[in-house]
């Protein structure tokens, strides 16, 4: 059976929030694409954990 490493992390505290000041219109922009695209990435492996989870669940119920 396969399990992911990242659940093995500790948690880890909030990340340090950037100092938006300090950057120009474009690096704004590059900066919103960056995380939008981090959401993208954060969603997929919600849902993929989640549909395991429901699978399994669904597994053990029978």
């Amino acid at each position: 059976m396969a399990f992911d490493l990242d659940d093995l992390d500790p948690r880890q505290k909030k990340p340090q929030l950037k100092n938006l000041d300090a950057m120009n219109i474009d690096d704004l922009k590059e900066y919103i694409a960056v995380l939008k695209a981090e959401i993208v990435r954060v969603e997929d492996k919600l849902k993929a954990k989640q549909s395991h989870a429901s699978a399994a669940a669904s597994f053990f119920k029978k």
